[in-house]
Formats: structure tokens, sequence, C-alpha cells
């Protein structure tokens, strides 16, 4: 069997350990709570205390530009038509106090509304400026008139409102935030003789962001015995937090002391509670928006032994990227040891050990003459 073969062996073994070790998870009768999804969201439901609607109805076109689209184009939808049925309806009671729907040869305020369909016609047509012709004001109430100029300037409220609310939604952040993301795994792997955890970030447009700062905080829940549950947040240690992402870029975070990782293994790695949440703040060129990309990961997506393929070529005359290796991860030796117990083994010699054995020096020309010397002497002491 050659020694490929043999690598390729060990690897599907510990794959599989890997896989098992894992699963231990699914012994408990609830899956793991993740503190934030993988695209960003957060599964936090918040209970008001009933009547508490202040804050949304303070902040109304916020509310509304976060709602969903199907909920935003009925309340479009109802918008105008509420509005042309609202105004309908008080063309047709000015009809009806002048009696212009029982007189025929009476002088109406609105020619040809005589009827409550008619009077809705005509309130459509005028908000919406389509003007048939066939229905129009006359000089005959003044009230007819208040309303119609009331309407129009509603109508231009109406308008500028839910255009910008739409237009709010469709330039929304979350839209970019989509197309820069993270891999969908982290690997653990040596860099320059040190342990480092890492994972990749990438922008898959074409017009790059020109820079932007990342994050990463360790989150874990502590469940007290009296119940009462507390979230506890670490800043991680990464090499760079300002990058210009014009390519891919990977994440660096040393395993050092003062780590959180530091003391933790590949073995203990399916063991450990924790959430590793990832942010990417930055300002897209086009707009000028502020933008957010936000990621986490739990100990099954972090992957001991693995580095990342290369993605990143030099060409002639541009830097190739293959956005198909974003996620792709391949095996490399790596100790399968702690940061700490690696760096106990191969840690060297402290000053005071050296104090203790002083290093035996090789004899100089002159020192073994002054032996020899030294000697003679001894010797013709003895005689």
């Amino acid at each position: 069997m050659s020694p490929d073969r043999e690598e390729q062996i060990v690897i599907n073994t510990f794959q599989t350990t890997v896989h098992t070790l894992s699963s231990s998870d699914n012994v408990e009768k609830r899956p793991r709570l993740r503190f934030m999804q993988k695209d960003g969201r957060f599964p936090v439901k918040f209970r008001k205390a009933s009547g508490e609607w202040s804050p949304y109805l303070m902040d109304i076109f916020t509310t509304l530009v976060e709602i969903r689209w199907r909920v935003m184009l009925l309340i479009f939808t109802l918008s105008y038509i509420l509005s042309w049925l609202f105004f309908g309806l008080l063309y047709w009671l000015i009809a009806y106090v002048n009696k212009d729907t029982e007189d025929l040869d009476n002088l109406p305020c609105v020619q040809n509304v005589r009827s409550f369909t008619a009077a809705f016609l005509f309130s459509m047509e005028t908000q919406a400026t389509i003007g048939y012709g066939s229905r129009y004001m006359t000089e005959a109430c003044m009230v007819a008139i208040i309303v119609v100029t009331i309407q129009d300037v509603l109508s231009v409220f109406i308008d500028t409102f839910i255009i910008g609310i739409a237009v709010a939604k469709m330039a929304s952040a979350r839209k970019r935030a989509q197309t820069v993301g993270f891999s969908r795994c982290a690997v653990v792997n040596l860099r320059n003789g040190t342990l480092c955890l890492s994972w990749r970030l990438g922008d898959f447009r074409s017009n790059h962001i020109l820079e932007g700062v990342a994050r990463a905080q360790l989150i874990r829940h502590v469940k007290h015995p009296s119940g009462s549950l507390r979230m506890s947040y670490q800043d991680l240690d990464i090499g760079s937090r300002d990058i210009i992402l014009a390519t891919p870029t990977t994440i660096v975070h040393r395993l050092v002391p003062g780590s959180p990782f530091y003391s933790v293994g590949p073995d203990d790695l399916p063991e450990e509670d924790f959430e590793l949440v990832l942010s990417f703040t930055y300002n897209g060129d086009s707009t000028g928006t502020l933008h957010q990309t936000r990621c986490s990961y739990s100990p099954a997506d972090i992957l001991w032994g693995q580095r990342f393929e290369d993605m990143l070529k030099l060409g002639n005359r541009h830097y190739k990227v293959d956005y198909a290796l974003f996620n792709q991860t391949t095996w490399v030796q790596v100790p399968m040891l702690s940061a700490v117990e690696y760096d106990r083994g191969r840690q060297p010699v402290s000053s005071s050990q050296q104090r203790l054995f002083p290093p035996v020096q090789k004899p100089t020309a002159d020192s073994r003459q002054m032996n020899g010397i030294t000697e003679a002497i001894i010797q013709e002491a003895r005689f």
C-alpha cells in the first residue's frame, strides 16, 4: 500500500471520529439553541407589555421599512383604496346635501356626480390625476372645492411616503450584505509554528468594498441554579481588523495565552458550549450606505487540522479569484493537541534551568596548555 493511500485512510478515520464526537450532542432531547443564525439573524422574541406600541408608532417609517413585502404591498394598496372611498363618500354627501341626487335640473357641485359610484370614480380620477373630462368641479359649492384641495395635497403625501418606503426597502443594507459573506466553517492549523483559528471573508460582487472593520466575539450563555440566564461576551484578538476587501481574505486568531481557545483541544471542542459571532461593517462604494454582514460558528463548524484551498492566482494583467473554492478545505498535518499542550511540548529550557545546569564548554588550546602545565607541577611536587 502506498504512503498516499495510508494517509487517505488516516484522514477518513479522523473525519469519522470528528463526526462521532459531534453527534454526542444529540444525547440531549432539545438541540442546542444558537445565539445567531448562519445568515446573521437573531432568534430572539420580545414579549412586550400590553398596549406598548408607542415605539412602533413614533417611528412609523422605520416600522414600515422593516415589515415584509407582502404586508407593505397590502398597506400600499389599502392606502389608495381607502382614501378613494373616504373622499368618494364626502363627495356623495355633498351631492346629497345639495340635492344633486334628486333634482336633475339643479346645478351640481360636481358635474355628473349624482350617485355614490360616480362620486367614487370622481375621487379616483382626482387623486390619480386621470381626468376623463366627464366629471369636473363646478363653482356651485365651496365645500366641494375645499375637499378637492385637501385630497390633492393628501395624495402628494401618500405618494411620497409610499414611494420613499418602497425605495428604502429595495436599497436596504440587508440586500448588499448578502453579497458579502463568511466561509461556512472555520479551520485550525499551524501558521509560523503557532496554532491559529481562521476563517474566510469575501465580496461576491464586482464593485468591491473600499474598506471595512471586522470583529469577532465569543458568546456563551450561563444558566444559574436560580434559573436566571446571563449572556457573556468576550472579544477575540484578530490579526487585522481594518480590511480592504478587494480580494478574499483570511482572518486569523492566534491561539496564544489569553485566547479563550488556548486550552481547548480537538477532543474538547465538541463538548464546548459557545458560539463565535463574526461581523464585518463597511460602507458600500456605490451608495455610501453603511452595511454589516454577520455570521456565527458553533463548535461543530470548527474543523481541526484543515486549511482553506488557495483561490487567488496571479495572472498577466489581473488577479484571478476562483470563488468555487471559497468554502473548500483540505487536510494538513496539525498536532492533535491544545495550544497550551503544544507550546508546553516545544518550550525551550528556562534561564533558571540554565543557571542550575550550565552548558559544557569545549576546551580551547590555551586551556589545554594550562591544564598540562598544572599537571606537570603537581607531578613534580609529588616527587
